[in-house]
């Protein structure tokens, strides 16, 4: 995917904020669609269908919530929410709405971009489909189901397994908590969130050098876990 060929969709109130990042979004090579209320965000995607939303969570009309909520009944287009509100239950309540990322004000220009681009190969790699996932010595073979760490295959319990095969899915950005009980242990352990962090426990006991300090499965403070990508491993050296 070409960046000249991408369309950002800005949905922002503040005048500022739009005339910045429509600035900033420009200058490297974005094509910039703007939306002032939560109304005009939802014509605008349904008419112009944009690769990437970038959306602020404090509009006149309705909550940004919303706009994120309305957005997954028919689309999967990245959402990288854009707000001041930097509590971790706003946090946890974007990414279990959908949310690819959450980026707190005030931001630099540098890190938007760089969330921008991850958020957009994310889209790309899931489309494509591609079955094997690789970040620094972690080798998941999703349509073998063998993992290697090193190049020796680590055994995983089904549960294990199915855990970090929903890590990879969604390898770059964070999955709650939530999220991860729903799909590996169904609706009904959506609150076992000490259950989750035993078995987190286990599984980076068999792909992690030094479990207590993990390179690949990062905890996300009061929010849910992330499994780097190869970017975010390099980019942390």
């Amino acid at each position: 995917m070409s960046e000249a060929m991408t369309r950002v969709l800005v949905v922002d109130d503040e005048p500022q904020i739009r005339k910045f990042l429509r600035l900033g979004l420009q200058g490297h090579g974005y094509a910039v669609l703007e939306a002032a209320s939560a109304g005009d965000a939802l014509r605008v995607a349904v008419a112009e269908q944009p690769e990437l939303v970038v959306l602020d969570l404090g509009l006149p009309d309705r909550e940004g919530f919303e706009v994120l909520s309305a957005l997954r009944e028919w689309s999967r287009v990245p959402v990288l929410v854009l707000s001041v509100r930097s509590r971790e239950g706003e946090k946890v309540r974007a990414f279990d709405l959908g949310a690819d990322d959450y980026v707190v004000k005030p931001f630099g220009m540098p890190e938007l971009l760089a969330r921008i681009k991850a958020a957009l190969r994310r889209r790309v790699a899931a489309a494509v489909g591609e079955p094997l996932f690789r970040v620094g010595g972690l080798e998941v073979d999703l349509a073998r189901r063998i993992v290697r760490v090193d190049d020796v295959e680590v055994r995983l319990s089904p549960k294990q397994y199915r855990l970090l095969q929903v890590l990879v899915s969604n390898a770059g950005k964070v999955v709650t908590h939530r999220q991860l009980l729903g799909e590996v242990w169904g609706a009904a352990h959506r609150d076992d969130i000490q259950y989750l962090r035993v078995f987190v426990r286990k599984l980076r006991s068999r792909i992690e050098a030094e479990p207590a300090r993990p390179r690949y499965l990062l905890t996300e403070l009061g929010v849910g876990y992330r499994l780097r990508t190869p970017d975010q491993l390099s980019g942390s050296a």
